[in-house]
């Protein structure tokens, strides 16, 4: 059995589907490298969403210490996963460790970039350690998620905008961006706050009293 092609050309049965395999597996490949960005995305927002609740743990109910203190680890962490972690994947890939000249770019903008991740975490802890009671990750993360789509959306319109035309749309869905944010946040299941420790220790003496055996009158 023999195939003919769009242009003319006769292939024989095994040459066709070799070609055909390769064919599919360069698309699979490209559809692949697409979807790439989209799934670092989900992982972004998957870890970025467990952070408001992991933290959350870290604040002393009696105030013992200042957010700054579960900050250094924070940045504990970054110096193991990005710094040594990075270096670690650049000497893998082969990358140079030089960061002037053509290099300096990564270098600079890295660090810009890093210098508010960092403030950025700095400020979402102080948000969840200084809540008065019990921390409301899902108060804050809303905000959190929600003006940061809403900040890269003005900045790029401010960078293009004499270069691109800006759809209305834009605005709408910032205003629907906010909406989305009190609706989540009101309606996000949270546990009830801890009781006062004066109220669990009257109840308990209460208790003690009502179950309380009367004396026998002596005489």
């Amino acid at each position: 059995m023999r195939f003919r092609c769009e242009n003319g050309t006769i292939l024989s049965q095994k040459v066709f589907w070799v070609r055909l395999f390769i064919h599919s597996s360069f698309e699979v490949e490209g559809s692949m490298k697409n979807s790439l960005p989209i799934l670092f995305a989900l992982g972004t927002a998957i870890c970025w969403g467990l952070y408001g609740p992991t933290i959350a743990n870290a604040r002393s109910p009696e105030r013992l210490w200042s957010p700054f203190k579960p900050y250094v680890g924070i940045g504990l962490a970054y110096i193991v996963w990005a710094f040594v972690g990075g270096l670690i994947v650049m000497w893998m890939k082969g990358d140079s460790f030089s960061f002037s000249g053509k290099h300096s770019a990564a270098g600079i903008w890295g660090f810009a970039a890093g210098t508010l991740g960092a403030l950025g975490a700095l400020s979402l802890t102080a948000a969840m350690i200084s809540f008065v009671g019990k921390p409301k990750p899902q108060l804050v993360m809303p905000i959190v998620f929600g003006g940061a789509v809403t900040v890269s959306a003005i900045v790029s319109f401010l960078l293009y905008k004499g270069e691109t035309k800006t759809s209305p749309w834009l605005w709408v869905g910032i205003a629907g961006m906010a909406v989305c944010i009190v609706l989540v946040a009101y309606n996000t299941p949270h546990g009830h706050p801890p009781k006062k420790p004066g109220a669990e220790s009257s109840a308990t003496t209460s208790v003690e009293d009502s179950t309380a055996v009367p004396a026998e009158p002596s005489g």
